[in-house]
C-alpha cells in the first residue's frame, strides 16, 4: 500500500494512493497514519482489504503532508555509502555513525525548506527512510530486524555543513534546523519493497542531476542498521530511520561548492517511493 496524508499542515487526513493514481480518503476507516496504526495488524488488514473504488476520492491538488503523524524519534546514519564516504575524504566506518534529528524537522515532501539565518553551507541529501512498525529491542538477526519494518519513504536529510562540522560539538546543530527533514510523499508498506538494497536514489538541484546512487552501495544495509540500533535503543512503532546518502552532495564538490540558496529548487526520488520537490526560502 501507498499511504499518505493530505490537507493543510496540522490538519492532514489519512489517505491511500490507489492503483490508478487516485488519492482515496481513509478517514472513515482509521483516525490517522501513525505508530498506533502501524502496530495494529487488524487495522492495517482492514485498510488493505478495503474496496478502494468505494472510498471517497480526494482533490489531487490538496497539499501532501508527511505520510506519518506523531513520529517518535528520527535516528540517522551518517557516512553509510561507500561513494559518499570517499567523496568527503572519510574512512568507511567500522560501525554505523549514529545521530538524531528532532521530529519537528519533518515537513511535507513539497513544502518550503528554509535556509537558516547566517547559513552559507546548506546542503542536500536524498535518503531512504525506514519506518518502524513493531517494538524492537536486541534483535538477534537481520530477519527479526526486517520483520519490525512497516515500510519505507523518501527523506531529504537537509544539512548545514558549517553548523554541523565547523561550529564545535556534535552534528546536531547542522541537522535540526527548521524544515530540515521533508518526508514522503508516501509511506510504502514493506510488502511492496521486496529488496530495500535494490533502490535507485536521485536528486536534482535547479534541474542538474547531483546525486545518482543505489542502496546496494550502503556500507551497512537496512537490516543491519535496524538490528544494530536495536542494541542501543528500543525502536517503537512510528520511529523513523534515515539510512544515509550516496555521493553527490555539495560538501563533496570542488570549490566553490554549490551550496543551496533561497530560490533554489531541489527534486528527489527513490524507485517506487515517489518524488519530492522543494523551493528554498530564507528563514
Amino acid at each position: 500500500m501507498k499511504l499518505l496524508r493530505v490537507g493543510p499542515a496540522g490538519a492532514e487526513r489519512p489517505a491511500l494512493l490507489d492503483q490508478d493514481g487516485v488519492v482515496r480518503d481513509l478517514s472513515g476507516l482509521v483516525p490517522d497514519i501513525d505508530g498506533a496504526l502501524l502496530a495494529d495488524a487488524d487495522a492495517l488488514a482492514r485498510v488493505a482489504a478495503a474496496d478502494t473504488a468505494a472510498l471517497p476520492a480526494l482533490d489531487a491538488s490538496l497539499r501532501i503532508g508527511p505520510p506519518l503523524a506523531r513520529i517518535g524519534k528520527i535516528v540517522c546514519i551518517g557516512l553509510n555509502y561507500h561513494d559518499h564516504a570517499a567523496e568527503t575524504g572519510a574512512q568507511a566506518p567500522a560501525e554505523p555513525v549514529v545521530f538524531m534529528k528532532a521530529p519537528d524537522t519533518v515537513v511535507g515532501p513539497d513544502d518550503t525548506v528554509l535556509v537558516p539565518r547566517g547559513s552559507t553551507k546548506t546542503d542536500w541529501e536524498v535518503e531512504l527512510a525506514v519506518v518502524i512498525g513493531r517494538e524492537l529491542r536486541y534483535a538477534a538477526s537481520h530477519e527479526e530486524a526486517l520483520a519490525a519494518v512497516a515500510g519505507y519513504a523518501v527523506a531529504h536529510d537537509v544539512s548545514e555543513r558549517e553548523f554541523q562540522i565547523e561550529r564545535g560539538g556534535q552534528w546536531d546543530k547542522g541537522k535540526n534546523c527548521e524544515t530540515f527533514n521533508p518526508l514522503g510523499p508516501w509511506l510504502v508498506t514493506a510488502d511492496e519493497v521486496p529488496d530495500p538494497q535494490a533502490l535507485s536514489l536521485r536528486l536534482w538541484v535547479n534541474g542538474t542531476l547531483r546525486q545518482d546512487g543505489s542502496t546496494r552501495d550502503q556500507i551497512f544495509p537496512v537490516a543491519e542498521v535496524v538490528r544494530y540500533l536495536s542494541h542501543f535503543m528500543t525502536l517503537y512503532p512510528g520511529d523513523v530511520i534515515n539510512t544515509g546518502t550516496p555521493a553527490g552532495v555539495a560538501l563533496g564538490q570542488p570549490e566553490p561548492r554549490p551550496y543551496l540558496r533561497a530560490g533554489d529548487t531541489v527534486e528527489l526520488t527513490i524507485d517506487g517511493l515517489g518524488r519530492q520537490r522543494q523551493v528554498l526560502a530564507s528563514a
